[in-house]
């Protein structure tokens, strides 16, 4: 997913289609929400797709980088006290925690730790 939505920035695409599960739809939502995607919404038509509209200011792509941090051959957990600060602030972890996927500065507040998704600015 996250592949899919670096690899069309770099063309300039609009949208994006990427298979249904309801991680990517979290993760999209949550992308939303931040203001890094101009609209989230399922197709249910042949096979359930989501579809992501990318944003852009000045012809330029919103998400500058979009980095998978914990990965299938090496997870990374981090405890509350660990959280990641991505660019002093002007970025954003997501954080895979009990109570569902949040961005590093809600699960701050919150005081949960959990698995390191991606790192987004």
């Amino acid at each position: 997913m996250l592949t899919r939505i670096r690899n069309a920035s770099l063309t300039s695409k609009q949208d994006v289609l990427i298979p249904f599960s309801k991680v990517k739809l979290a993760l999209a939502k949550i992308l939303e929400k931040e203001k890094y995607l101009a609209a989230v919404e399922t197709i249910e038509e042949p096979n359930k797709t989501i579809k992501l509209k990318l944003k852009y200011q000045n012809k330029k792509p919103v998400i500058n980088s979009l980095k998978r941090i914990s990965k299938t051959s090496n997870r990374v957990y981090v405890k509350k006290e660990d959280l990641p600060r991505v660019l002093n602030g002007f970025g954003l972890a997501i954080i895979s925690t009990s109570k569902g996927m949040m961005t590093n500065k809600e699960a701050r507040k919150i005081g949960l730790g959990g698995e390191i998704i991606c790192e987004i600015y």
